[in-house]
């Protein structure tokens, strides 16, 4: 469980992290008296889904008028920076920790037990061992989850090809949430009819061969997978090439060149995070106590221009059900 903690040498992890941290401001301090908070952000990865909810996690702050100073490091896919960043977050001083992905979010809430934790891009914080459950998390963690409506995105294949017969999935062996997705993917792929083609991979070198081996799959499921995402141009490529439709997981997915989805948008939910945090920082509520919160209602997205570059035209009754078109 979470809460067996392993031993870290701190003064370690300050040297492990030069070159993946950079501070904000420099005002030092937890909350005080005048109401000046200093926050955390530990990122799993730089790329759009992620970038876009430390955005919408700022700009909740900021709308409610609350003077913070931002302490930000980014592990750049990296578990040994995973671990150092939250090793240093551990031994620091902070009002609150704000984490990004899975991986991130494990790692600072098996270190960071004295300080409230918020996570984001996170599918399955159960299955993640951060919370007891979504309804009463239990420790000092809480915060929003990305499960995005996997059996409604597959079902958009059928929709764009009716006549489709395979599915490709691209994940990281190694990401629990992408495991959880992929399970769902495969249960209504069956109720659909689809056979399912799984490629495994541990790094995004490893994205564009496992793309190019998926062969015969009319199209490509792309789940909130950070290893898949932060190479999506990689699959992207192949699919022009082969002619194969894209299905991303979440909304920037598309508006870089996937396809469509009915999915998340990570500003949205970001905000969401911290609109949560707010009421933290504010001491109007316990992350113990506060349920972890989803998008309420996921997004039809729709890339006209990148289907046909795949070779499968949108149909014009799903381009009219769409809540957001991109054209590039």
């Amino acid at each position: 469980m979470r809460r067996i903690i392993a031993s870290i040498v701190v003064g370690m992890a300050a040297l492990a992290l030069a070159g993946c941290s950079s501070t904000d401001a420099a005002k030092g301090g937890a909350a005080s008296n005048d109401g000046e908070y200093k926050v955390a952000i530990a990122q799993y990865a730089s790329f759009p889904p992620l970038d876009e909810a430390v955005a919408g996690f700022k700009a909740a702050l900021s709308e409610a008028g609350l003077d913070v100073t931002y302490d930000a490091s980014n592990a750049q896919g990296d578990q040994t920076n995973v671990n150092s960043i939250a090793s240093k977050y551990a031994a620091g001083d902070y009002d609150l920790v704000f984490a990004i992905a899975t991986p991130m979010a494990q790692s600072i809430a098996q270190n960071v037990v004295d300080t409230p934790v918020l996570f984001t891009a996170v599918t399955d914080p159960v299955a993640a061992e951060l919370v007891e459950s979504n309804e009463a998390p239990g420790y000092n963690v809480t915060g929003t989850t990305d499960m995005n409506p996997v059996a409604k995105q597959i079902d958009l294949v059928k929709q764009v090809i009716p006549d489709a017969h395979k599915v490709g999935i691209i994940y990281s062996s190694g990401e629990v949430n992408s495991q959880v997705q992929v399970k769902l993917a495969k249960a209504e792929a069956k109720k659909q009819g689809l056979e399912v083609v799984e490629k495994t991979i541990t790094n995004t070198a490893e994205v564009q061969q496992a793309a190019q081996t998926l062969t015969g799959v009319d199209a490509i499921f792309i789940p909130t997978d950070n290893t898949v995402v932060a190479a999506l141009d990689s699959v992207l490529q192949v699919a022009e090439e082969k002619g194969i439709l894209t299905v991303a997981g979440e909304a920037s997915s598309v508006n870089d060149g996937a396809a469509l989805t009915l999915g998340l948008d990570y500003k949205t939910l970001g905000h969401q995070t911290g609109e949560m945090a707010v009421k933290i920082l504010k001491g109007e509520a316990k992350p113990e106590a506060m349920p972890v919160e989803a998008q309420k209602t996921p997004l039809l997205v729709i890339n006209p221009e990148a289907a046909k570059k795949q070779g499968h035209p949108i149909p014009a009754e799903l381009m009219d059900k769409a809540d957001k078109v991109v054209y590039q």
